[in-house]
């Protein structure tokens, strides 16, 4: 499932391409054909994104509320548009550009007061200028839920998914396993100032990197990770392999449905 900063960058390519003019508005698949149609030709004058959660609005019409969950694609192209296949949910197009986006969990047209309500149930974001990380500290100082899993709760923390989780604990010598009360507030400070600027450059990079300068393949003389994920990581996918700072084997283990890595002796317990 894409993470937050994948939604922000493409909310950005939205805006670049389509924003302040008319936009087409079609369901090839047919399943978003009746709102497409009150969308058609409209302007398309807001895009906005919280955590994993795509809005593209169209004024008093409403907005499009875009969920891609672990199937759904976005794919951009220029015009003039070829044409759609039927798995193409919903297509906007320009005189200059096309978007397509497939198999999404979530492509519905949504009034304001629905839209807030989505972001009413959200945690902070790292990447909304509007947050600063409080309201998930008063969640989770106050839990005995593990670290692990409070930072993949979508209503403590928007937008982190398992490779932000696991990247900046590590990042942070944190074990999984220590339950979110036992977090100090300094720990948390650090660790939302981290993905502000992790989540960021993932924006900018339109890719995953966590690795500091002084542990990337040229200055360890290391080959690079191969990986279709991308990027350079300390822990996520890196069962078995050694740790890149004290070759400890990474280790995994399940954690609310989803694979957890981390390195035991840089993430000691207690």
């Amino acid at each position: 499932m894409p993470e937050g900063h994948t939604i922000h960058r493409l909310a950005a390519d939205h805006r670049d391409r389509f924003a302040g003019r008319p936009v087409r508005v079609s369901s090839p698949q047919g399943r978003f054909a009746d709102s497409a149609a009150l969308l058609d030709g409209r302007v398309l004058d807001a895009v906005d994104a919280h955590g994993k959660h795509l809005f593209l609005g169209f004024g008093g019409t409403g907005w499009v509320h875009i969920h891609l969950g672990l199937f759904g694609k976005l794919g951009f192209g220029t015009a003039p548009a070829p044409p759609p296949t039927d798995t193409v949910r919903l297509r906007l197009a320009n005189g200059e550009h096309h978007a397509d986006l497939r198999g999404p969990t979530t492509c519905a047209l949504i009034t304001e007061p629905e839209k807030r309500a989505i972001h009413d149930r959200l945690g902070p974001d790292p990447l909304r200028t509007d947050e600063r990380g409080e309201r998930a500290w008063s969640r989770i100082s106050r839990s005995r839920i593990t670290v692990a899993a409070l930072l993949m709760d979508q209503k403590v923390i928007a937008g982190v998914g398992n490779v932000y989780r696991a990247e900046v604990l590590f990042r942070h010598g944190i074990d999984p396993y220590r339950p979110g009360k036992d977090l100090t507030r300094h720990e948390w400070d650090a660790i939302w100032a981290d993905l502000v600027m992790l989540m960021r450059e993932g924006v900018r990079n339109n890719r995953i990197d966590t690795v500091r300068p002084e542990h990337l393949p040229e200055a360890m003389g290391r080959a690079p990770r191969v990986d279709d994920h991308g990027g350079e990581v300390y822990v996520y996918r890196r069962t078995h392999q050694p740790c890149h700072i004290c070759h400890t084997e990474i280790r995994t283990a399940p954690l609310a449905a989803r694979n957890l890595f981390w390195c035991p002796t840089c993430q000691p317990p207690g």
